[in-house]
């Protein structure tokens, strides 16, 4: 996955409400909220920004993909298989 922020920028503490019964769980499975939160909010930023990017690039690649289904790719021409 491409990283979309820093993994070496120093930690910051922030301040949460969480389900008590959640963090009652957590605590008995020794799960790291710390590193759980930072991984899934990586994966929720990053699938933002692809979603941000499909939105504003979905002119060009509509059109790109009416161009290859007319004629084709450039490199039709030049494969030999």
């Amino acid at each position: 996955m491409t990283a979309y922020y820093n993994p070496n920028a120093p930690k910051k503490s922030a301040n949460l409400s969480i389900n008590s019964d959640l963090i009652q769980q957590a605590k008995a499975l020794k799960i790291n909220l710390s590193k759980l939160l930072e991984e899934k909010l990586a994966q929720t930023i990053a699938a933002q920004k692809e979603s941000v990017w499909i939105d504003e690039n979905k002119e060009a690649i509509e059109e790109y993909n009416d161009r290859v289904s007319k004629s084709g790719v450039f490199s039709d021409r030049l494969r030999r298989f």
